[in-house]
């Protein structure tokens, strides 16, 4: 599904995708220019050096863009601690759901905000990623949506020792955040909702035992007499379950199981039942996705199983991909269960 059958890379952190990562990018660790190294331990401090909660001041009244300031600096904490400004009311976040948050992020040394989320997609933190910041973690497990909370997070339930160049974080600075827990959600095994009648003209689809874990999905093209029909000129992206979770949106990352073919001989080139049948976690973004992927999952929402038929040019283009045995007029079928969005 990528442009390249060799994995691409995610790139460099994202700083709204702060929350998805317990570390900086590699080119960080290794550069000399780093402002702290890996033999650099994150800073601990004296009992009468923790700052109060009560230090953190928010300025709310544009919601779309809150301001965080510190009455005092540095704001230095040695555990996560949190205060509850508003208690939700919604679903429990559980230690393997996926928690969706906006927030706005400073440094506590000096008080200057990182970045702030507020004014974009909710951000998603994978509960039980081993790669998230502890202290999200820390903060986030028994939350209930709709809360408002003010959180600090020490060096070492941050980026650790080794910071975050990018951001200007060293192993000294405690992050303190502004943050509404927006929604939680499970990450599925198998798509859930509503079934949607198939399409007439369209490729037909079985799964085994509802998901894509073990087998592919078998994929069966439709007949004009003894030979297989024509394939689509343009893209369709088809429901054939419709789930109840969020919209995907472009630029996310989503959580699928796949099986992919070519329409004129149904030879699969690719599956993740083939891959050891977990689910395969991929970026919606331009450049790294075959265009037709991005665009028949764009607005699709979790829990769905989705049927794409791909033309060429929303394939790999009239290169085809040598690699996988795709030429550059073959046309591409997906059935894509989509898990969870990241």
């Amino acid at each position: 599904m990528r442009r390249n059958t060799r994995l691409l890379a995610l790139g460099v952190l994202s700083t709204v995708l702060l929350a998805g990562c317990g570390s900086d990018d590699s080119a960080s660790k290794s550069s000399s220019s780093s402002a702290t190294t890996a033999a650099e331990t994150p800073l601990t401090v004296a009992a009468d050096k923790v700052a109060s909660m009560s230090s953190i001041k928010v300025d709310d009244k544009n919601p779309k863009a809150p301001k965080l300031t510190l009455t005092k600096t540095p704001f230095q904490v040695n555990k996560t601690t949190k205060n509850v400004v508003t208690a939700g009311t919604g679903a429990e976040v559980k230690a393997t759901d996926i928690a969706y948050v906006s927030y706005v992020a400073v440094n506590g040394t000096n008080g200057k905000e990182l970045l702030s989320t507020y004014d974009t997609n909710d951000v998603a933190v994978l509960m039980n990623d081993k790669t998230q910041f502890p202290g999200f973690v820390t903060a986030l497990k028994g939350t209930k949506v709709g809360t408002v909370m003010d959180i600090a997070i020490p060096p070492a339930e941050g980026f650790g020792a080794t910071g975050s160049q990018q951001l200007g974080v060293t192993a000294k600075d405690t992050l303190v955040f502004r943050m509404t827990v927006k929604g939680t959600a499970a990450v599925l095994d198998k798509p859930e909702g509503t079934t949607v009648a198939p399409k007439a003209g369209l490729p037909t689809v079985a799964v085994s035992d509802g998901n894509q874990s073990k087998k592919p999905a078998t994929i069966t093209m439709p007949k004009n007499g003894a030979k297989v029909a024509t394939a689509p000129k343009t893209l369709v992206s088809q429901d054939l379950i419709t789930g109840k979770g969020r919209k995907i949106v472009e630029g996310q990352t989503v959580k699928v199981r796949y099986t992919g073919v070519i329409w004129d001989t149904g030879k699969a080139f690719d599956s993740s039942a083939t891959q050891g049948g977990a689910p395969v976690d991929f970026g919606l973004v331009d450049g790294q996705m075959i265009p037709g992927f991005i665009k028949g999952l764009v607005g699709k929402t979790v829990g769905s199983r989705v049927l794409l038929v791909l033309p060429p040019a929303e394939g790999y283009g009239t290169q085809g991909n040598t690699q996988a045995g795709i030429k550059g007029t073959d046309t591409l079928v997906f059935v894509v269960d989509i898990l969870a969005g990241l």
